[in-house]
């Protein structure tokens, strides 16, 4: 039932140093060349980088992760997901796949999910795919629904008023 492969036999042979070794098929899992473990299971997701309360950053933040913004931000930003915490201030777009908004943010949001909450305060335009704005949340500017929100090309689109002429 089980053989023995020539893989796991000591040094080379004079014959076999030209041709790769190759395992026969036994069913056993070949190791790594280097020793090393090399883990199967996925990597667990980092938890969101915070930006704290007495943080004040100029510029922009570009990310593929999550962020949590509890200080102030004159500078777009870019993120898989973005919360913006009650005492926080945005001055800047907003890009990310879900944007939660307990603070305020002046300037324009794009998210596939946005998310105002009772404490929020927005002025400026909301891009999204889906929306959901809570009782109490202070909100100034226009609303538009497109399917893919996050597209750089659909940011500079300016809608058609009814009935406007083909160009």
């Amino acid at each position: 039932m089980f053989s023995k492969s020539k893989i796991n036999e000591p040094g080379p042979k004079a014959a076999d140093v030209n041709t790769p070794a190759v395992p026969e098929k036994t069913g056993a899992v070949p190791k790594p060349a280097s020793g090393e473990f090399k883990a199967s299971a996925p990597k667990a997701k980092p938890p969101a980088s915070v930006l704290s309360a007495d943080l004040t950053v100029t510029g922009n933040l570009k990310t593929t992760g999550d962020i949590q913004i509890e200080g102030t931000i004159e500078g777009d930003i870019r993120a898989h997901l973005l919360t913006v915490g009650e005492g926080a201030t945005v001055r800047g777009e907003v890009v990310a796949d879900d944007v939660v908004v307990n603070g305020r943010i002046v300037g324009r949001v794009r998210g596939l999910k946005v998310r105002l909450t009772s404490t929020a305060r927005v002025e400026g335009d909301i891009i999204h795919k889906t929306i959901a704005i809570e009782s109490g949340a202070h909100f100034e500017g226009s609303v538009q629904r497109q399917d893919d929100p996050l597209n750089s090309a659909a940011k500079n689109a300016v809608p058609k008023p009814a009935g406007a002429p083909e160009a």
